[in-house]
This record gives structure tokens, sequence and C-alpha cells, in this order.
């Protein structure tokens, strides 16, 4: 009985995949509106833009080192994509293509949980003068900390795999980022994970390969619906994860000269650098709606 309905969920899929790749009838609007707008982003008339993407996430985690900050605020990831290509292994992937707004990743603030005194406990540090010195800085009124996920190369190093996301297999998602760690002591530099070294999360729906002696983590495909005379096709329930990244040094905390300072502190207190296996990325109850570019000019 289980085979047969891993047999029949696998024709049901492969019908969506089929159908997500071929969807698109003509259509009379000349306005995005209803379901549409979730496209009002995606640069539909940029000449390489195949299909237009907007996927929300609504929940989940990001473990740093010691540290954990759950996904609370709606974080959007949108833009054009691409016409898929296959690679050696004969996997096929689109890369993604900057939203109009400048957005492509929304910089959606997170609150760490505890504010200033649950990311840096003082009393944590063994190291003596090191622990002086983050009681010295930080155990005052400001106490409020956001971690804020941003891209950290262009959309064009962004990777998707529709067919991965769908059948619960390799990478669905390969997204270079950063996290910004936001509070008034910490400046406006405060990173984990630069431009020039970014945290590499291959995301997947599938089954994670950590390092041995991690337990890997199990993603979530999601449900297909199609939508608009089925040019539209969302995928909902989709969770994404990936235990297998490393994770450096903060960097720029609290600007020149003070940052030699107060990155030292943040890193004690957050075990950082960590290494792979020892970090989280989990994006879940995620809503990914896709279609047709030419279809989003005609409405």
């Amino acid at each position: 009985m289980r085979k047969h309905k891993i047999e029949v969920r696998t024709l049901c899929m492969a019908m969506a995949v089929t159908a997500l790749a071929v969807l698109g009838f003509a259509s009379s609007a000349s306005a995005h509106s209803g379901r549409w707008a979730a496209f009002n982003n995606c640069p539909s008339t940029n000449p390489s833009a195949f299909k237009c993407i907007s996927s929300v996430t609504n929940g989940g985690k990001v473990v740093l080192g010691s540290k954990t900050v759950p996904i609370v605020n709606p974080v959007t990831l949108q833009g054009g994509l691409t016409e898929a290509e296959e690679n050696e292994a004969g996997e096929r992937f689109a890369h993604l293509i900057a939203a109009t707004n400048g957005q492509t990743l929304t910089k959606t603030p997170q609150p760490v949980p505890g504010g200033l005194a649950g990311f840096v406990n003082c009393k944590e540090i063994s190291n003596f003068l090191v622990r002086i010195g983050c009681e010295a800085i930080f155990e005052n009124g400001l106490t409020g900390v956001n971690a804020t996920l941003e891209l950290a190369k262009p959309a064009s190093e962004v990777v998707i795999s529709q067919n991965n996301l769908v059948f619960e297999e390799g990478n669905a998602l390969i997204l270079p980022v950063k996290i910004h760690l936001e509070n008034p002591l910490f400046g406006s530099g405060c990173y984990v994970g630069s431009n020039s070294a970014p945290l590499m999360w291959n995301l997947t729906t599938g089954e994670t390969k950590p390092p041995a002696g991690t337990a890997p983590l199990h993603g979530i495909g999601g449900h297909i619906e199609f939508y608009e005379e089925s040019q539209i096709a969302e995928v909902t329930g989709t969770s994404l994860v990936d235990n297998a990244w490393a994770a450096p040094h903060a960097s720029g905390c609290g600007g020149p000269i003070v940052e030699l300072i107060i990155d030292p502190i943040v890193d004690l207190s957050s075990g950082l650098p960590a290494a792979a296996g020892k970090n989280v990325a989990q994006l879940s109850s995620v809503t990914t709606d896709i279609a047709l570019a030419e279809q989003v000019n005609k409405h």
C-alpha cells in the first residue's frame, strides 16, 4: 500500500512539473491585480526572464553557532527566472533576475529572543578581560537586537530547481546570504558573512547531508495548485532546510577600532565561528507563486 501511495504521489508531482513548464493561456487583463499582484516586482519585460517568482517564508529559524533566531516576520524572495538549463548531473536549474523594486530578498528584521542579553551574555564568557569589557559595554538599556537576512551576491547567483523543489531531492534553492546584526551598540556594519565570503545555503526539500556526527534534516516539498486558468502555479507548505554550512566570525560590529573589542565579544557569546553541522537554516511555511513572464505581461 505504501509503495502504491508513493507511486501515485510521484505521478501527481510529475504531472504538476510538466504543467508548470508549459502553463499559460491568453488573457485580456491589463494590470497586475488579484493573484497576479504577487508578480508586481518581477522584471517580466526583461528578455532573459522566462518566468516570474514570488516566494514568501512565513516561519522557521536560523541557528547561528549557539544562538537561535526564529523567523516570525515574513521574508519574500522575488524576481524573474531564466529558462532552466541542465548541469552535468542532469539537474535543471534557473537563475534569479533581480526584482524591479531592488528588494529581491526583502530585508525583514527578526527579533533576537531576549534582545541583547539573549545574544550577548557576558556571564558566559570565560575570558576574564573580555568578560569585563563585555559588561562595561553591553550592560545598559540598549537591549533590542534584530537579525536581518540579506543577499550577499547579485540575484543572478541565486539558483533554483523547480524539479528538486517538488520531488524533494537535491538542492532546490542555492542562496548566498549574510546576516546583519542590528543594535545601536553594534553600529550599521555588524555582519556574520559578507559579500566576499557569504553564508552559502544549499537548501533542500529532501534530506540534508551534514558532516558526520550531525543528524540530517528533512524538508517538505509542499502542495501544488493552479490558478487563473492554470497560468499561476502555487506551492504551499514547503520547508527548505540546510545544516551543512559554516559560519565565520562576526565583523564590523561597533565600527572602526571599536570592532576590535565588540567582534570578539559577539563571537564568544554566539559560538562563532561555527563549523558546518553547527548551524541551521530552516525556511518553513513557504508559499511560492510562479507564472510565465509573458503571461504576467498580459495581466
